[in-house]
């Protein structure tokens, strides 16, 4: 690969997942609403179900002008997320004064953020 287009190649990797990640913030600590994390938990309740819609939603915006799967990588990540938060919910801790409540909180976030370079993969090797 000649080094210039290299170059542009990183820097589009760059920039998708720093658009991801952006996306991923204020989707998760801006815009996320009481009734959203109040009902994560209850397997399709429509609180968790729109929170993971933003998040899908937010993707899709992030990827249009990349990739013509947009659509399909939005969809999925509103269907992984979705899953990723009432898993956590539903079953991790919820007292925040103890460490346990920490490590699944950070393996949330981790789980999000593999889901995030997993999708950049698919859109720059495919």
């Amino acid at each position: 690969m000649h080094l210039c287009i290299k170059y542009l190649y990183m820097n589009f990797v760059i920039l998708l997942l720093t658009l991801l990640f952006v996306k991923h913030f204020l989707m998760d600590y801006v815009f996320q609403k009481a009734y959203h994390f109040q009902n994560k938990g209850v397997y399709g309740h429509f609180g968790g179900i729109q929170h993971a819609g933003l998040h899908g939603v937010g993707t899709f915006i992030c990827l249009i002008y990349f990739t013509p799967m947009a659509i399909a990588l939005g969809f999925l990540d509103f269907v992984i997320h979705y899953h990723i938060d009432w898993f956590k919910t539903k079953f991790g801790p919820k007292d925040s004064t103890q460490s346990i409540f920490w490590v699944w909180f950070g393996a949330d976030q981790l789980a999000h953020a593999l889901t995030y370079l997993w999708i950049v993969n698919v859109v720059f090797n495919n």
